[in-house]
């Protein structure tokens, strides 16, 4: 019993380096050109577990099996339990090296979309209007100093020529109209104080008493007719100032942006017609159908600006008949009847277009609103 329960020798060994791993597998390749029972080379403790050696021996025979370009630092060998069947599982992977740092990933890269910059874009647009610029300002020197050709419609020019001077002449209406009201206002007030002292005379005078009063009367009824037709004045300036400086001037507006359109599209035909002139290669050919699409495109929108420009001078013709015809009435009828001192013929001309006179002290706000 003795002799079977010995144990065998267990060999303590460090782990070799790469120079003897290699040596070792030289010798172990050819251990293993001679066929033997794999069972019968195991030595078994008396526990029944393997001996170390021989699990060293393993690894070590392992690693020689691993390719070149694996480093020992990279492998971990795993050795589970002699349960009736042997297993090894070998973990390859990355492990931090001495210094703490690891070793990057190679993997597929992915080219992303260009992301759009937005200041490149302003510079674009920037670039574009300047361009732009250049060509409008040299097409109206050109213009102004009679070497370029430009593009008239003659009808709508006329058209537009007398709308401007019209509104020059409404214009001087309006100032004359205002200064008539604001004397009129003086007139009216002064009218008014002048009745209340002539009242005031009435009382303290017995002697002049009826020549006080009919004064008194005359005066406060001129400052009530007069008031009367302020109210018919100021309508008549509301309605064409509406008209000369919100009409006309949104008219005129379509007009400028009728003008810039205009130059435009010469500038930009000009271009056009110098390349046209030039020599055809395949270097002014890209040059000349851009040029076609630019031209193109600033034709369209010179014509629609033209139409656009047509119908509001259309619309805006009518509109001023039908304003003004109603003004200058209720201005004549307002005149005549005051000046005749025709009273009912005068609210009956406001009345005529709806037309409220404010009474004196109505915006002020009662003694109950004030507390």
């Amino acid at each position: 019993m003795s002799e079977h329960s010995s144990e065998s020798t267990t060999l303590d060994e460090s782990h070799p380096s790469a120079e003897e791993v290699q040596s070792g597998c030289e010798g172990s390749a050819m251990a293993q050109e001679s066929p033997k029972n794999s069972a019968a080379e195991i030595p078994v403790t008396s526990n029944g577990q393997l001996e170390d050696s021989h699990e060293h021996s393993f690894n070590r025979d392992l690693k020689c099996s691993l390719p070149v370009g694996l480093g020992l630092s990279e492998t971990k060998i795993t050795s589970h339990g002699f349960d009736g069947a042997k297993e090894g599982v070998v973990e390859a992977g990355q492990f931090p090296n001495k210094g703490g740092r690891a070793q990057q990933k190679s993997g597929p890269v992915v080219l992303a979309d260009e992301v759009k910059n937005p200041a490149m874009e302003k510079l674009e647009l920037v670039r574009k209007w300047s361009l732009n610029t250049y060509k409008c300002t040299r097409q109206i020197i050109s213009e102004k100093l009679g070497r370029g050709s430009r593009t008239v419609d003659l009808e709508l020019e006329a058209q537009i020529d007398i709308l401007r001077d019209n509104k020059k002449k409404y214009e001087n209406i309006l100032r004359l109209a205002q200064t008539l009201s604001t004397q009129l206002f003086q007139m009216v007030h002064t009218q008014r104080q002048l009745g209340d002292a002539f009242a005031d005379l009435s009382l303290k005078s017995l002697e002049l008493h009826e020549e006080f009063g009919y004064n008194a009367d005359t005066q406060k009824l001129l400052a009530k007719n007069g008031e009367t037709l302020l109210g018919a004045i100021n309508f008549f300036i509301a309605s064409v100032n509406t008209l000369v400086n919100k009409t006309i001037e949104d008219t005129l507006l379509t007009v400028k942006q009728y003008e810039s359109a205009r130059i435009e599209y010469d500038a930009y035909r000009t271009d056009l017609e110098e390349l046209n002139l030039g020599p055809r290669d395949a270097n002014t050919l890209p040059k000349i159908e851009q040029s076609q699409q630019l031209f193109q495109v600033h034709k369209e929108k010179y014509d629609k600006m033209r139409n656009d420009v047509s119908i509001k001078l259309k619309f805006l013709e009518e509109n001023k008949v039908k304003v003004l015809h109603n003004q200058l009435v209720l201005f004549h009828n307002a005149i005549a009847a005051y000046f005749a001192g025709n009273q009912k013929q005068l609210e009956q001309t406001l009345k005529q277009f709806h037309i409220k006179l404010k009474t004196p002290g109505a915006d002020a706000p009662s003694w109950l609103e004030e507390q």
